[in-house]
């Protein structure tokens, strides 16, 4: 069993403008997982840069609002809401209220650098 406490984990810089804490990751667990799972910080009025990754995703809002936008389509969300993202598929969230929007993302197959690509 592997136990990750918030209070441990470092917050990194994305390159699509967020910060990021590492929950799990193969790398990082001895379970034999194939996914990651990364909190995610946007300060008010921010966004992250359009980006795609080769793996789907689920995002799961803990704090604050956004707008998620996939492909064309934009998707208002809150505390408590989730949200399916295809792989592939362009997208960006920005913060639409006025504390953290912080979610949860759930990256299968795992997030890798190389599987992710900045389009700005």
């Amino acid at each position: 069993m592997s136990i990750r406490k918030n209070s441990e984990i470092n917050s990194i810089e994305g390159n699509e403008g967020t910060k990021i804490k590492q929950y799990f990751h193969p790398h990082n667990t001895l379970n034999g997982i194939n996914y990651s799972l990364a909190q995610f910080t946007l300060e008010p009025g921010k966004k992250s840069k359009l980006h795609k990754i080769k793996s789907s995703e689920i995002y799961y809002i803990l704090e604050g609002s956004g707008n998620l936008t996939i492909e064309d389509e934009i998707h208002i969300l809150q505390k408590d809401d989730s949200v399916f993202v295809p792989s592939n598929s362009k997208q960006f969230i920005e913060n639409s209220g006025n504390s953290d929007l912080k979610f949860l993302c759930i990256v299968e197959p795992a997030w890798k650098v190389d599987d992710e690509t900045l389009l700005e």
